[in-house]
């Protein structure tokens, strides 16, 4: 009975997924695909029955399925579409396979259901599994580049380097932190790291517990450490927990602490226009003489 029923719904494809799309196509407005352009709507629900049949037709076969699902993540599609999308296929397809027998009473109904079920029900897992799945791998990919994001050791000279933190610093992050600052010292041949809090919005008993222990690191390798950013309220909160930062530089700026970073490796910032005011007044002088 199930491969009758099978062959209804193959040899009438065609019937069976216009009546599909209507469906869907009704469905698009005000809801989550209303903002989706017409054109890509109309092609990917034709391509999304298009897997429907093949997966029927070929049981076992994951390769359209796991494509589909990976094309509707990268779409930024939500996995209700989907499950409404085989929703509506389910119900279509008994509807259909109903009006084209004779046959009313309540078993054959229940038979008919049953096989489309059995089609069905499989797919929905399957596509549900792919999307989670995927879904899951590009959310691992993009917490690795936002780690790898969130705390950047930048060369401004030549050995200097800044480090921005920006957001909150929790366990994981001050591991990365102080992974990239030795890494980046050691690489870059740093005598100095500036370390801008500017961005960081709490600096609890934790987070400075954190970025002392990432100076002291950074300090046994030979560099020194200044800590930058310290406005008025962190200032006042760390003095608050008693937290002593005492064993390296702190300024209020990275350009304080940049002037500070020039002084530690012999250099600093000449004014040329003071100097040329200077040279053309020591000039008139001597013509003057």
């Amino acid at each position: 009975m199930d491969q009758q029923f099978k062959r209804i719904a193959i040899e009438h494809s065609d019937a069976i997924v216009q009546r599909w799309l209507e469906e869907i196509n009704s469905l698009k407005e005000g809801n989550y695909t209303a903002s989706i352009s017409d054109e890509l709507f109309e092609s990917t629900n034709r391509e999304f029955v298009n897997v429907i049949f093949t997966s029927i037709k070929n049981q076992g076969s994951t390769a359209a399925v796991e494509e589909f699902s990976e094309k509707i993540i990268n779409l930024g599609w939500p996995l209700s579409y989907i499950t409404d999308g085989l929703q509506v296929f389910r119900r279509e397809t008994v509807d259909y396979i109903l009006s084209q027998s004779d046959k009313v009473d309540s078993d054959f109904i229940s038979n008919v259901l049953k096989s489309v079920d059995l089609w069905v029900e499989p797919l929905i897992r399957q596509l549900v599994n792919e999307y989670s799945g995927s879904w899951e791998h590009i959310l691992s990919l993009q917490r690795v580049a936002l780690q790898e994001l969130s705390a950047p050791l930048i060369p401004v000279m030549d050995k200097i380097t800044i480090m921005p933190l920006v957001g909150t610093i929790d366990t994981e992050r001050a591991k990365l932190i102080m992974e990239n600052l030795l890494e980046g010292a050691i690489k870059h041949n740093s005598e100095v790291v500036l370390m801008d809090i500017t961005g960081v919005p709490v600096v609890d008993t934790m987070v400075a517990h954190h970025i002392i222990q990432a100076a002291e690191a950074v300090r046994l390798i030979g560099s020194t450490c200044i800590l930058v950013g310290i406005r008025p309220e962190i200032a006042q909160t760390i003095v608050n927990l008693g937290i002593d930062l005492g064993k390296f530089p702190t300024k209020s700026s990275l350009r304080k602490g940049f002037k500070t970073a020039l002084e530690i490796t012999n250099r600093k910032v000449i004014d040329l226009k003071s100097q040329e005011e200077d040279a053309e007044n020591l000039m008139g002088s001597l013509d003057g003489e």
